[in-house]
């Protein structure tokens, strides 16, 4: 696959690109501190390959060519010489100026996000690979969506009603649950007079004071940590938090209280079902206390979205309706939704997670559905093939079995909007 360059803009210059290098145990590669137009003509090239050839992601490594990953596969790019050493190093200088460059020095991985000269917001991680650097951006939406344009129930903005509680989006990385979670937040932000505090690792959606107040907070250079962040954001006067991941025990446990004491909370967590993602919240903490967050947990989440992004190979995809939506992505959300009902709570509180299912089997009418559920949906629809969807759900046997009763309950054997 070959990709052309269109065209060049100039990128940001900032005025000193040095900063102190710190010696630690686990020292990162050095980072040569070069102020040069090359340089930043150079990244802004790149970042302009990157959107005009339609791609998610932009890896750069030492010795390899710049690669580009385009409808969920990776392509070098071809005609494109190999990334020297020396010029990655300044390209991480670049990017890095301004950060908390002593994380990297200290654990080898620095986050943040960048805008190109035409506006487009990236998102990046500068990571080591081999003692040598390596960087990874991921571009951002350049608008917010609806939940409708990401293929998600509109049902779901039931959810920005709640008052308190804990909110969880799921699913494995890149997913779109930055996205998700930004499509919650900007209809808060349209139709409710409260406080909305953001802590992300980077800030990767911009949302404008519209009739709520939005302070957004970064992490590493607005804040030290998620959890000491969210400590703080609770003197903050906040109606309305948003962490972008709770990984650590400290952090669940603030969010948790957070939730607790009347803020509505909403993060994310890396597991692939609602029922794993209450398992794994409740086995971060040692086992004399799980029994306890599982009263927490039962009393304070409100929904759990969990979700993941595939590439569409259906015959609703062509070339014609390739426009908007779903089509112009060529990737689709499947995903499930689990509600907080008395019931689900009692099942939470018990430990009887396994026995969620059939709620969530059950509880249609209030918004919830199995990944099954969706992904018979998604091929009744057309976005996926049987045998996608198939390979996507758990147990294939009760995916047909969902796809032929909705076929069933729908007229001419094809399902309309969501």
């Amino acid at each position: 696959m070959i990709f052309s360059i269109q065209r060049r803009s100039t990128f940001f210059h900032p005025d000193n690109l040095a900063f102190p290098l710190v010696k630690t145990q686990f020292a990162a590669p050095p980072i040569q501190a070069q102020r040069s137009d090359q340089c930043a003509e150079a990244l802004e090239r790149l970042l302009t390959l990157s959107i005009d050839s339609g791609a998610s992601d932009l890896h750069l490594s030492a010795g390899l060519p710049p690669m580009l990953r385009i409808n969920g596969q990776v392509f070098p790019v071809e005609n494109e010489s190999p990334v020297e050493a020396d010029q990655l190093d300044s390209f991480v200088c670049h990017l890095a100026e301004g950060t908390n460059v002593m994380n990297y020095q200290a654990t080898g991985s620095l986050d943040g996000a960048v805008s190109s000269a035409s506006g487009v917001r990236f998102r990046y991680n500068i990571y080591r690979r081999q003692n040598t650097n390596a960087i990874a951006l991921r571009r951002l939406e350049d608008k917010l969506h609806s939940l409708a344009d990401l293929g998600l129930s509109e049902q779901l903005y039931d959810v920005c009603d709640d008052s308190h509680g804990l909110v969880i989006v799921a699913g494995p990385t890149g997913c779109g649950k930055s996205t998700t979670l930004a499509a919650f937040l900007d209809r808060i932000n349209q139709t409710r007079r409260t406080h909305i505090i953001t802590i992300e690792d980077p800030i990767e959606y911009l949302h404008p004071p519209r009739m709520a107040l939005v302070n957004q907070r970064q992490i590493g250079t607005d804040a030290s940590s998620f959890n000491d962040a969210l400590v703080a954001a609770m003197r903050q006067d906040p109606d309305v938090i948003l962490v972008g991941e709770i990984r650590d025990l400290n952090t669940i446990r603030t969010a948790i209280t957070a939730a607790e004491t009347g803020h509505l909370v909403f993060t994310t967590v890396h597991a692939g079902s609602c029922i794993g993602t209450i398992e794994r919240l409740v086995s971060v903490f040692p086992a004399d206390e799980q029994p306890g967050v599982r009263q927490q947990l039962a009393l304070v989440m409100r929904w759990i979205v969990a979700q993941q992004l595939v590439i569409a190979d259906g015959p609703a995809i062509t070339k014609e309706t390739q426009a908007t939506g779903i089509e112009s992505r060529r990737r689709v959300v499947a995903s499930e939704v689990l509600k907080n009902t008395d019931a689900v709570a009692n099942l939470i509180a018990s430990g009887k997670s396994s026995q969620i299912i059939s709620s969530m089997e059950a509880g249609g009418g209030l918004g919830m559905k199995t990944m099954e559920h969706d992904l018979a949906r998604l091929w009744n629809e057309g976005y996926l093939t049987e045998a996608t969807a198939s390979r996507l759900s758990r147990n294939s046997d009760i995916m047909k079995e969902r796809a032929e009763k909705q076929r069933r309950q729908t007229p001419n054997g094809r399902l309309g909007s969501r």
